[in-house]
């Protein structure tokens, strides 16, 4: 029996689901009602009343159409689909009374309002309201709340859309923002004037439809009109969130999220967000050469000899950090192979199998979450790991799935079965699991693979994926590591066998790695963080913000992100870098321009070729083996200072700070 529904909208006959709105069937059918409630990620308010139609045969009063599904719609005298009007004489009244009704009390901000240029209220009053007030009446005020570091409140501009207030509950899962009092004395307002505590709550400024909630580290620094806009790809997880950076002149002002159904939808986490301060702080801007135990600053000409005279004829090892484009990846590899040296992205000692690219990215895709009816979770606290992935889980879990646990217990925002916190309830689930009869996802987290005995765990995470009958997600802490995988950047061994007897170390942006006195290192990289305090030489390089490249994600999604700005100083481009240091090595890389690059890139590795597409990996278990008698431990500490850029950021270590003394319990007496 089918659910579909014939509807007329301003004469535009469409067929819909009969379970969509009016406002849902006026998108498909092309036609614009305006909004502020209103949210298709979030549950229906009903409150603003801006999206008013009429509907003809019907009451003879203007209907909410965010409220009303097409199958209660009356048909025609003569079984005609039903008729709605979005611009007939008493919508326009409707809307126009409505809007007096939002400019009551609404202060006349706009001059000094961050929203202004790109504000909800701005565009729908121009459009649909009328030109003057009949208003004479004292403007109410509200006080501001503070939310926080990150949020910054205005609260009298505030037109009780709720949609704040929505999402923290429903997608970010806190409860510490709500609606109190009634009529005029209705305010938004959080528990207790509790600041939020969620990784997630930047999304709030992007859902406020005025300029209530605004970002406090952007307060007052631009307007819309004076970015220039550069859509590319997140790093600072390896979810790959589609971003847009925002750049005024050569500096990153403010990163936003954009939709990817696939991969964020449109949410990104406050790390990716407000991490841009970063970029401007602790940069490498000249190459340095260490003198008497003290770096000097050199020309690159000198520094790119000193690294050419240290290689030659040596043992080299090269290390591929977290935050490097798959391009780079690759150039290191045929540089560091080509004078027979070894290569190595497992900087995290994670005990991934090279060349079974579904042990180490799995079958499943993001978007398989949300259809899962069972999830079970590995060695992993994805709130801290990928804060979007793990509204996604949640997503699932308000539609009916069944969450599982192993691992360390913590609070993930839903409910779950804790299942144990060692290797052995592991084992013991693999032994008790059965075929599940749904669709269901296990997702191993890299705490769980960086230990000794990864590989003995990765098999037993492989066998009950395989009894239960569910696709397999290996969710990464690292943006590079899936891409530098592919590109065979790895030796068999690991780590260990990577640095064993390397005379020269060729370190590509990898700062959370401890090299043993001896060896010369050359420390690649954009900021001056562990790595570069280790280095014999230092060459800067481009931030994710400052090159073209292609990451490839979690699910093995290839992406590619755009430079929306130029590097500082001196820095280069990273494959610039390295085609430069082959030249003068006298073993000359066979590309002149990252066109040429990525001809070879693709030729080796088609499969980098096809953006955006998630490829299909051939199933391939890795033996089962009985792992060590210990708890899992979840990869990320630390949130907020998981990269040399987050590092570098004052406002991730004031975030940091704050989380840390939240973690502290409170006695009594306090």
């Amino acid at each position: 029996m089918t659910n579909l529904k014939k509807i007329s909208i301003d004469g535009v006959e469409v067929e819909v689901d009969g379970a969509m709105t009016i406002i849902q069937a006026a998108e498909v059918a092309g036609i614009e009602i305006p909004r502020f409630c209103y949210h298709e990620r979030l549950t229906i308010a009903g409150n603003c009343r801006m999206c008013l139609v009429e509907v003809v045969g019907g009451p003879p009063k203007p209907a909410a159409s965010c409220a009303m599904q097409v199958r209660d719609l009356r048909p025609g005298p003569n079984g005609e689909a039903p008729v709605v009007k979005t611009k007939s004489p008493m919508v326009k009244k409707a809307r126009e009374g409505v809007m007096e009704f939002l400019l009551i009390n609404h202060p006349l901000d706009c001059p000094i309002c961050d929203q202004g240029g790109e504000c909800d209220l701005q565009d729908q009053a121009m459009a649909y309201g009328v030109d003057f007030s009949r208003y004479r009446e004292p403007k109410r005020a509200s006080d501001d709340l503070n939310l926080g570091p990150l949020v910054a409140t205005k609260m009298t501009r505030c037109i009780s859309c709720t949609r704040c207030v929505r999402f923290t509950t429903e997608v970010a899962g806190i409860t510490q923002m709500g609606q109190t009092g009634r009529g005029e004395d209705s305010e938004i307002t959080s528990y207790l004037g509790m600041t939020l505590d969620s990784n997630l709550q930047g999304n709030i400024i992007d859902l406020c439809p005025v300029g209530a909630l605004t970002s406090k580290p952007y307060a007052f620094t631009a307007r819309p009109w004076e970015l220039t806009k550069t859509e590319t790809i997140d790093v600072m997880d390896a979810l790959g969130s589609n971003i847009r950076v925002d750049a005024k002149g050569r500096e990153v002002m403010r990163i936003l999220p954009r939709n990817h159904d696939g991969v964020n939808e449109e949410w990104i986490s406050d790390k990716t967000r407000f991490v841009w301060d970063g970029l401007r702080r602790q940069r490498l801007d000249t190459p340095y050469i260490r003198e008497n135990g003290r770096l000097r600053k050199a020309g690159w000409g000198e520094a790119l000899a000193a690294v050419a005279a240290a290689m030659k004829g040596k043992k080299v090892a090269g290390l591929v950090g977290d935050l490097v484009p798959v391009e780079a990846a690759f150039s290191l590899k045929a540089l560091v192979e080509g004078l027979g040296g070894k290569v190595e992205a497992r900087v995290d000692g994670a005990r991934l199998p090279a060349g079974n690219r579904s042990a180490y990215v799995g079958t499943a895709k993001i978007e398989d979450i949300d259809s899962a009816k069972g999830i079970w979770i590995v060695g992993s606290n994805p709130r801290t790991e990928a804060p979007v992935l793990n509204a996604r889980i949640r997503k699932a879990w308000q539609l009916g799935a069944a969450v599982s646990v192993i691992g360390s217990g913590a609070d993930l925002t839903y409910d779950y079965k804790h299942l144990g916190t060692d290797r052995a309830a592991l084992v013991k689930a693999v032994e008790g699991a059965e075929a599940f009869g749904k669709p269901a996802v296990v997702i191993v987290g890299q705490g769980a693979l960086n230990e000794a005995d990864g590989e003995a765990v990765l098999g037993q995470v492989m066998a009950l994926a395989e009894k239960l009958g569910a696709k397999l997600l290996v969710l990464h802490t690292a943006a590079a590591r899936v891409g530098a995988m592919d590109v065979g950047a790895v030796t068999e061994g690991g780590l260990s066998a990577a640095l064993d007897g390397a005379e020269v170390v060729y370190n590509l942006g990898a700062d959370e790695v401890e090299i043993a006195a001896g060896a010369f290192v050359v420390y690649q990289g954009s900021h001056g963080d562990r790595g570069a305090h280790r280095a014999d030489v230092v060459l800067p390089a481009a931030a994710y913000t400052e090159e073209n490249g292609l990451f490839v994600n979690t699910e093995g999604r290839p992406q590619l992100a755009l430079r929306a700005g130029f590097a500082p100083g001196e820095a280069k481009e990273n494959w610039a870098i390295l085609r430069a240091l082959s030249a003068e090595l006298g073993a000359t890389l066979p590309w002149d321009s990252l066109a040429g690059l990525r001809r070879a890139l693709v030729s080796a590795h088609p499969h980098l070729g096809r953006v955006d597409e998630v490829a299909a990996n051939d199933w391939q278990p890795v033996a089962v083996k009985a792992p060590a008698k210990a708890d899992f431990r979840n990869a990320v500490k630390d949130f907020y200072l998981t990269n040399p850029i987050a590092r570098a950021s004052a406002l991730m270590g004031e975030l940091s700070a704050g989380a840390a003394a939240r973690a502290r319990v409170a006695v009594a007496a306090e």
